[in-house]
């Protein structure tokens, strides 16, 4: 018994230094090799700061749209709805969404609205969106902002991210980036 209890001991006092000693600093002293010591990439633009790993609020027509958040953007409060497909409340709030999408998009079928631009991500703060879901604003955008519809199609290829090594992970666009660009095309 004694012989057991002094192993027991010896792998929880190894185990309390691996994971909670060892793994925060080797966490903590990779991020500081990391761009921007590990704080994220932020991007100032007209005098102000914004994180591009963290979601932000875009519902004007000028603007590509961002994915809804269920937590209001708020990084502090991350997540998500918790609620199922089958939720009448869930439900609703998509089919409010989805009425919203094509008031401002009378040229797409409800078909062809991509799933990102009417359910929130996980987190709630998914900063990026589909290919598909830049692609299907352009007609709006292209019609508030007098720009032609082959420029903004390629300002969507230009900021559009490929995946992790040609392979891990899907085509996305972060949107925070993406209105910048087109603020900039605007101008000139």
């Amino acid at each position: 018994m004694k012989h057991h209890l002094i192993i027991a001991i010896k792998l929880t006092v190894l185990t309390i230094l691996l994971f909670v000693v060892m793994f925060p600093i080797t966490i903590w002293s990779v991020a500081k090799f990391a761009p921007n010591s590990g704080k994220g990439e932020i991007v100032e633009y007209n005098g102000q700061k914004f994180y591009t790993n963290i979601g932000q609020s875009f519902t004007q027509d000028q603007y590509f749209w961002s994915r809804p958040s269920a937590v209001n953007y708020n990084a502090a409060g991350s997540g998500a709805s918790n609620k199922g497909a089958s939720n009448e409340e869930y439900l609703k709030v998509v089919q409010a969404r989805i009425d919203t999408f094509l008031i401002h998009h009378p040229n797409v079928h409800k078909s062809e609205i991509p799933v990102d631009l009417i359910t929130a991500s996980g987190s709630g703060l998914d900063p990026n969106i589909s290919v598909q879901s830049a692609k299907v604003q352009i007609k709006r955008i292209a019609q508030i902002r007098n720009i032609d519809e082959l420029k903004l199609n390629q300002l969507v290829q230009n900021q559009t991210e490929r995946p992790l090594w040609g392979i891990f992970g899907p085509e996305k666009i972060n949107v925070l980036k993406l209105n910048i660009a087109l603020d900039e095309m605007s101008k000139h």
